[in-house]
């Protein structure tokens, strides 16, 4: 068996982590507030796996990692996961997460109607909070219906996903802005 990894990195938004095997990921970690806090969480879910630099596929995640948290549209879906190690339904939940580009949100429901289980919204909110992944696995992006936010286990819960989503300038609502309805003559300009 390989030997499990871990590396802490600071972002724009607080401390993250990533853990591999080999040449694949077997975790990712959303911001902490701060390193101590990070370095606990990592240890309850990877408590065998050493600290390690960060170096080719790994240096890449967290150069797009980053790159993300500081507003550019980075996709992320193209890194290696250990993705057989969940349960079926969950993969099939992933795959569709991992389709939904940066700025861009679905909901629940509508992920359950891609993976051909309509009705199944709750269970794929279930997966997404077993999402081993976080980030990589955009989960932040699948909303309730209605721009509702769902849930959110991350350290500070609903309010870092809607910052990760700000930050991504994601739309939350099918509904149009404040100005967004009006003739683009009308519009305020931006600046």
């Amino acid at each position: 068996m390989a030997t499990q990894h871990f590396h802490l990195f600071e972002t724009a938004i607080g401390v993250c982590a990533l853990a591999w095997e080999g040449e694949r990921f077997i975790g990712a970690q959303l911001p902490e507030g701060d390193e101590a806090g990070a370095r606990r969480r990592l240890a309850r879910r990877f408590p065998a796996a050493a600290e390690a630099g960060a170096q080719g596929f790994v240096a890449e995640a967290v150069a797009g990692i980053r790159a993300l948290f500081t507003g550019e549209a980075i996709d992320l879906s193209h890194l290696p996961l250990a993705i057989e190690t969940v349960p079926a339904f969950n993969r099939r939940v992933y795959e569709v997460a991992l389709s939904i580009p940066p700025g861009e949100t679905l909901t629940y429901g509508a992920v359950a109607q891609r993976i051909g289980e309509p009705g199944a919204a709750r269970a794929v909110g279930v997966a997404l909070g077993q999402n081993p992944w976080p980030i990589i696995v955009p989960c932040h992006r699948v909303l309730a219906a209605g721009g509702g936010t769902g849930g959110f286990s991350a350290d500070g819960g609903i309010e870092t996903k809607l910052r990760i989503l700000t930050i991504e300038k994601a739309r939350t609502s099918a509904e149009p802005s404040l100005f967004g309805a009006l003739p683009l003559a009308a519009r305020p300009a931006r600046g």
